[in-house]
């Protein structure tokens, strides 16, 4: 009688398991943990007192709001790009999926100061919408704008994987059926879409939530306006206060993870639904 041995799909799972934990430690756990451990230091009624201040919670509305509306315009119109990116030729189809990971390669300071230049009053595109009495940069529309610069890349390039290993073939089944090209979309290509969107949406709100440098030219700065909690977090430790901070960040940390725990249940509920492995 033959013993089977159970071996790891992995050689070396052991000491690969532990550098994995001992990475995850140094890089999340610890700095989390004392973020944690520095917040603790004000109490319940310190830290009650930080979550209800008005200038705090005005710069948590603003940073959360505009990283919201961005991701969301990124899933609209990042989908939109990816789709013209996967099934259309056209010239110079390289470079504009270049451009794509532009926001990646440059600094933030740096296409901070673009946005501000381009969407000022006095700008490009601002010249224009201060003809109507529209006003971009310096308020909470230039920080969405900001926000949804530096997360386009993300929605993209999670959504054009899928789309260049979906077969035009279903498609054209779909129509040969008598589906219209809507219904074609709404049944075939976007049941197929919604994880990956949905892991891309996830990315580019992670990523504006956090985001300053680009946004700090822009916004304009302005307390109950256009103040961002990265700044404020800035501006409580410039004035030595690490408590009421690292406070600001626990209060961006706690709703980051709700949210983003409700978007990786979403999208488990797509995956399995749609009879994907979750």
């Amino acid at each position: 009688m033959k013993l089977i041995l159970k071996r790891s799909v992995l050689p070396g799972f052991k000491g690969a398991m532990a550098l994995t934990l001992l990475y995850l430690s140094l890089m999340v756990f610890l700095p989390v943990s004392a973020v944690l451990i520095k917040t603790s230091q004000l109490g319940w009624q310190g830290f009650f007192a930080v979550l209800t201040d008005e200038r705090v919670v005005a710069s948590l509305k603003l940073s959360f709001g505009a990283s919201l509306l961005g991701a969301s315009l990124n899933a609209v119109f990042g989908t939109i790009l990816a789709w013209v990116l996967v099934r259309y030729s056209f010239p110079l189809k390289s470079v504009v999926d270049a451009m794509v990971d532009l926001p990646f390669a440059l600094p933030t300071a740096v296409a901070g100061i673009a946005l501000t230049t381009i969407y000022a009053p006095n700008g490009i595109v601002g010249a224009w919408f201060a003809q109507y009495d529209i006003k971009i940069a310096f308020t909470p529309l230039g920080i969405a704008i900001a926000l949804s610069f530096i997360g386009l890349p993300f929605v993209v390039r999670s959504v054009q994987p899928i789309l260049e290993d979906l077969e035009t073939e279903y498609e054209e089944a779909a129509a040969s059926l008598g589906a219209s090209r809507l219904q074609s979309f709404t049944k075939v290509v976007w049941p197929a879409l919604i994880p990956g969107l949905l892991t891309g949406f996830a990315l580019a709100f992670a990523r504006a939530v956090g985001e300053y440098g680009s946004v700090i030219f822009i916004a304009g700065n302005v307390p109950f306006v256009s103040e961002i909690a990265p700044l404020l977090i800035i501006t409580r430790l410039e004035q030595y206060d690490y408590a009421g901070a690292t406070a600001i960040a626990t209060i961006m940390l706690s709703i980051s993870f709700v949210l983003l725990l409700l978007i990786n249940g979403l999208q488990h509920w797509s995956l399995k639904r749609h009879g994907g492995v979750a």
